[in-house]
């Protein structure tokens, strides 16, 4: 084994913002170090209180989770879903693209939620709570059930005399569940996708979720019927990045709507958190109708209060304990090489918060580990200072903000390909929001949403002032597999051709466009084929793309978003974006003619060298330096299809163009470094 030195100058910075990230809890890889569970241990306690109060009685609770920027609330979150997930089923709410949509947007992402599957668990929260039901916890009796759908809807019929919504088709939904090969339709229908004719005869109903009635009263019915479970714990997080009204302030009036919904059914084994900045709140909280904040409405506030330095110095240990269990001897401290003094210097109250001590952390693991590379080694140091002296101490340099934002948005971007698998895992007020966000981040002016006139279909669209062609331009974006609806869409878009609302209008769909018998089809060819209306097919890649920068920017508005040692507002991440030149890589904005770019052909399982150029040389630039074996062994992580072999031979070629370089050529492969060529 090595010093805990060796192994720090080929580490990779344990503090590193790139892992930082946050979000949807059920995207994010399981904390792999230990966890500090002083650190609001006590609204964890207090939560967990009212979450047994739920079980209990089955009526709802709401709590409110408020903190600043950086104090951890997504983060505690995570730690809730962990350690209560064997107690209630969790469920993690984005932000909503449109408040016309709320109820859909909720069931949809509750049900997605209950897709996944607990930690240690091989069937998913969906299947472990059907399972949960009376009817299936007799063995015999849930064998004979799940072989006669008749006999399974008659008994939940028995079992839920009353409160249940559209009870027929909703149970012959369930019974689906119990079948593999029809479960994921059962799944879409639960979280309200537009199903074709043929998928719904294959369930046995008569039509989608396609209403905010018939949503707001299917979330119902799970609430209903889990109270012969366990409750749903509903998460609301990211909350700066919901619609505005017209005089710029936080629809959040839609969210207490539906809060107070919730509320007013009996049974409702609902636990709603609604995690929100102190400032959005102050802000905006005295907005909300007051009968929508009383007691009951919301239950208790919950504030994250600042840490302690023992805290801190727990979540610095927590950080180096990988490092030092690698080591041949344990440091004397766990905490080495950080100090406790610089914690105090650092934080003259005695106080500070989550975000704060990472930061400090690495900035001064940073420092360490160049004085021990320039020094052991003699080798230049990136802060440019005279290292001419033996043990010349430097400071830390200052952070490469393109380089350290390119490898968050690799990392993002691959936890994207890795979740969403198809395009119509968004909805289409989300596609087209996201696609908004986009071109405000490419400087396209005049960008207006809802372009159609029918109110079912304008929030599907958008309008926008061409960059190249100087006209204004409309887009839909529709994926919903209804034929029907697909014809109602093509009326709508006539309408806005024929009142002259756009000069030229793009459709982009990926579904099935029907045959020469539909009305829709017909529609379609009169307005999109052989006209200067186009057609755009998009592929997965570019929803990813997409999904990607639209987590950055619910980050970035949360002030969650870490770039270096900087958390950027909305404009310096846009600034960020068009430096970066990331988003010309996306085919369907190619394909709209916003940017230029090539196809970078990185898809479908194939090895994108250029992104994995890019990976090497940026990783290396945020680092500084690196061990050889751990640069391969990130790359190989980041990019599951590279091989070693594949990953050495791009390290030889920058060498040979002189672009790295290995800082120690003599040593074992294991034990050389690598850096970029000042």
């Amino acid at each position: 084994m090595a010093s805990i030195d060796q192994i720090i100058k080929q580490a990779v910075n344990p503090f590193d913002p790139v892992t930082f990230s946050t979000g949807n809890f059920w995207q994010e890889p399981e904390a792999r170090s230990p966890t500090v569970d002083s650190i609001h241990q006590n609204i964890i306690m207090e939560i967990e209180t009212f979450l047994d109060q739920v079980a209990s009685d089955r009526y709802p609770r709401t709590l409110l989770l408020v903190g600043d920027s950086g104090s951890g609330k997504s983060y505690l979150l995570a730690r809730l879903k962990r350690l209560l997930n064997p107690k209630a089923f969790f469920a993690y709410i984005h932000p909503w693209p449109d408040s016309n949509y709320i109820w859909r947007h909720i069931l949809r992402y509750t049900v997605d939620s209950l897709m996944c599957a607990p930690e240690g668990q091989q069937e998913s929260q969906l299947l472990l709570w059907l399972r949960g039901l009376s009817a299936f916890k007799n063995s015999s009796l849930s064998k004979k059930l799940q072989g006669d759908r008749k006999q399974f809807i008659s008994n939940f019929k028995a079992t839920y005399p009353s409160g249940v919504y559209n009870p027929s088709e909703f149970f012959k939904v369930l019974y689906h569940l119990t079948n593999p090969e029809l479960f994921p339709l059962a799944c879409e229908w639960l979280r309200g996708d537009e199903l074709d004719e043929d998928d719904l005869k294959a369930l046995g109903v008569k039509r989608s979720i396609s209403t905010e009635d018939a949503a707001q009263k299917n979330l119902a019915n799970l609430g209903r019927i889990s109270a012969g479970t366990q409750p749903i714990v509903l998460c609301f997080d990211q909350l700066d990045n919901i619609p505005r009204l017209p005089d710029n302030y936080l629809d959040l009036q839609a969210l207490f709507n539906v809060n107070t919904s919730i509320h007013n059914r009996y049974p409702s084994n609902f636990l709603v958190i609604i995690s929100i900045v102190k400032n959005t709140w102050k802000h905006h909280g005295d907005r909300i109708q007051p009968a929508d904040k009383v007691s009951g409405r919301i239950n208790q506030e919950l504030s994250l209060k600042p840490i302690t330095l023992d805290e801190a110095e727990a979540i610095w240990a927590s950080r180096l304990y990988p490092l030092h269990q690698q080591a041949n001897s344990q440091p004397s401290s766990p905490i080495f090489p950080l100090t406790r003094q610089e914690l105090e210097k650092n934080s003259p109250r005695s106080k500070t918060d989550p975000r704060n001590t990472l930061f400090l952390g690495s900035k001064l693991f940073q420092i360490y580990k160049e004085n021990l590379v320039v020094n052991d080694n003699k080798f230049p140091s990136k802060s440019k200072q005279d290292t001419s002296s033996k043990k010349t101490p430097v400071s830390s340099p200052k952070p490469d903000y393109l380089a350290a934002f390119q490898l968050i948005w690799t990392y993002e971007f691959q936890k994207n390909e890795q979740n969403i698998s198809r395009i119509g895992y968004f909805s289409s007020p989300e596609l087209i929001r996201m696609l908004q966000e986009t071109l405000d981040a490419l400087n396209v002016e005049n960008i207006q949403l809802q372009l159609l006139p029918s109110k079912t279909c304008s929030s599907y669209s958008l309008s926008f002032l061409h960059p190249r062609q100087q006209v204004k331009a409309g887009i839909v974006w529709t994926e919903d597999a209804n034929l029907t609806k697909f014809c109602s869409q093509m009326k709508s878009c006539k309408q806005a051709i024929t009142q002259n609302l756009c000069q030229t209008l793009h459709l982009i769909r990926a579904e099935t466009l029907g045959t020469a018998k539909n009305k829709g089809y017909k529609l379609y060819k009169q307005i999109f084929s052989n006209s200067s209306h186009p057609h755009i097919t998009p592929d997965l890649e570019s929803v990813h793309y997409l999904a990607t920068y639209h987590q950055l920017v619910n980050s970035t508005r949360s002030g969650e978003l870490v770039v270096g040692d900087k958390t950027p507002d909305i404009k310096e991440l846009r600034s960020l974006v068009r430096e970066s030149k990331i988003l010309e890589e996306c085919s369907l904005l190619q394909d709209l003619g916003i940017v230029i770019g090539t196809k970078n052909g990185g898809g479908n399982g194939k090895v994108n060298y250029q992104q994995v150029n890019k990976f090497l040389l940026n990783h290396l630039q945020n680092q500084q330096y690196l061990g050889r074996q751990t640069l391969i062994q990130n790359a190989c992580s980041q990019f599951p299809h590279m091989e070693r072999s594949q990953v050495e031979q791009l390290i030889q070629q920058f060498c040979q163009e002189n672009q790295i370089q290995i800082i120690d050529p003599n040593a074992t492969p294991e034990e050389q470094l690598i850096a970029l060529v000042p």
